[in-house]
């Protein structure tokens, strides 16, 4: 019984070592990024592929990518310098009558989910507990694949139209009915009042840089108590729990650009909160695992409003 009991502590600790060697290696990878200056949630958009000049990582059938998994795969494409945005398992491939090509480098990805366990409390009572897990498994772009259908190849027959994805953007802000004032010299979300302020277009560089900036303070404006109520234990401008929340927003709005066709708007003040996700980064190795998914649920959540269904909020609410 000693002996079973032994080889089972020690398959538990192999696995809660196993998570702890994925979060370390995340983390790891995107602190050198920033140490380096360079924010992977950033992604220089130049991709030729039919899915898209700027998107999220696509699985086989074309459902997005969440959470760390956006950022490992960006980082993953832009390191063999891939066009294409979708990804697929070894298996997936040959079940669509492809096959990886011998020899090609898989990207990591990881599954996150959990599982009950029934375990006996101190007064011997039977207590469910959810056991969290993380897995780690190998996805290939469809450029290391050969013979997959033919959409899987496809470049993009012509540019995008920018008027029309930012028209599809501003539609977006205002299905949301947040409360958007135009004016001042400086956006931010106040949540005080529940609104979010944005300097008039004619300040910003372009119509891109405006409605990317909007997607930005879109993010802050799902952590209300009324909609995600999302805390990130901020005490004061420019603690852990600020910098956090501003992490949140930074991918978010990446994340949210991503799905309507924008390139993320690249502030000089965003510079300035590296240093402090770097210290938040080293602190906590899944702490980024945590912005990442946050940050998918405030664009999930934004999606979500796009239905209509949302009653009016009272005022005038223009963008």
């Amino acid at each position: 019984m000693a002996t079973a009991t032994c080889s089972t502590t020690r398959k538990r600790s192999n696995k809660k070592a196993n998570r702890e060697d994925i979060y370390t290696r995340v983390t790891d990878a995107i602190i050198r990024q920033l140490e380096e200056g360079v924010r992977p949630w950033l992604k220089p958009w130049n991709a030729e592929h039919a899915a898209g000049r700027i998107t999220r990582p696509l699985r086989h059938n074309e459902e997005p990518y969440h959470g760390i998994n956006i950022l490992m795969l960006w980082a993953s494409a832009e390191d063999a310098g891939f066009a294409c945005p979708i990804w697929l398992t070894f298996q997936q491939a040959k079940q669509l009558g492809g096959h990886v090509r011998k020899g090609e480098q898989g990207a990591p990805v990881v599954y996150a989910s959990s599982f009950t366990k029934t375990e006996e409390d101190e007064s011997g009572e039977d207590v469910k507990r959810e056991i969290p897990f993380l897995k780690q498994y190998t996805v290939f772009n469809a450029e290391q694949c050969e013979g997959l259908p033919e959409h899987f190849y496809r470049l993009k027959e012509s540019p995008n139209n920018d008027i029309e994805a930012i028209e599809a953007a501003d539609n977006f802000v205002k299905r949301t009915q947040a409360e958007v004032r135009i004016g001042g010299n400086q956006a931010c979300y106040v949540s005080s009042g529940d609104y979010i302020r944005v300097p008039r277009i004619e300040a910003f560089r372009d119509a891109e840089s405006h409605a990317s900036t909007l997607t930005h303070e879109l993010i802050h404006w799902t952590k209300h108590e009324s909609r995600l109520a999302r805390d990130m234990g901020r005490k004061k401008w420019g603690d852990e729990g600020y910098a956090m929340e501003e992490l949140v927003a930074e991918m978010g709005a990446a994340f949210l650009c991503a799905d309507l066709q924008l390139t993320p708007e690249v502030r000089a003040d965003h510079v300035d909160y590296i240093g402090s996700w770097l210290k938040v980064l080293k602190n906590d190795k899944q702490a980024v695992f945590t912005a990442a998914s946050l940050a998918s649920k405030a664009v999930d959540y934004l999606h979500q409003l796009q239905s209509g269904l949302k009653v009016a909020s009272e005022g005038d609410s223009t963008v």
